[in-house]
């Protein structure tokens, strides 16, 4: 679900806001799986959606101070709680418009969840109902957040798809 159709490319493979930038930016083709098994030897680090048995979805989920978010001076952070980030919802060409979405959301939750998390958050886009670009879908919009029960909780100085992202927040426990 995450790697590229070529082995050599140098896509995402959600690593972006996983690992140091400059790590990121030094791993090339291979070394980006190798680096992903690497991280999931340790334990989940998303949720996946299936068809049967096809992977079609794919959302990533972790504590956000083991990610680059904990850093982030465009997103802020609004307190101390030990909370969980949502910021990768991906669904396959040919499986758009079913409410995969929806449900890799709900499924990340449900991970947070299990894992002791008091809250979870999202930095999807403010879109306000217009036609967000597909390459920049992926971080999700506020209205799919509030459908999840998750509620504004910050705004923020991060652009995506020339949208401003807001910082969605949902307690768990």
């Amino acid at each position: 679900m995450l790697g590229p159709k070529r082995p050599g490319a140098n896509v995402c493979w959600c690593l972006s806001y996983r690992i140091p930038s400059r790590e990121n930016l030094a791993l090339r083709g291979p070394e980006r799986a190798n680096k992903v098994a690497e991280l999931m030897a340790q334990g989940p680090i998303g949720v996946l959606a299936y068809d049967g048995d096809e992977v079609v979805g794919w959302a990533a989920v972790a504590r956000r101070v083991d990610t680059s978010f904990a850093r982030n001076r465009k997103i802020p952070k609004i307190d101390d709680l030990d909370v969980w980030s949502v910021w990768c919802i991906r669904v396959r060409p040919g499986f758009r418009g079913r409410g995969i979405s929806h449900a890799l959301l709900a499924g990340a939750v449900d991970f947070a969840r299990s894992q002791g998390a008091p809250a979870i958050e999202g930095y999807p886009v403010d879109n306000r109902g217009e036609k967000v670009d597909l390459t920049m879908a992926y971080v999700g919009t506020r209205a799919m957040f509030e459908k999840a029960g998750f509620r504004k909780a910050a705004d923020t100085d991060s652009v995506a798809g020339g949208f401003p992202r807001v910082l969605m927040r949902r307690t768990l426990r």
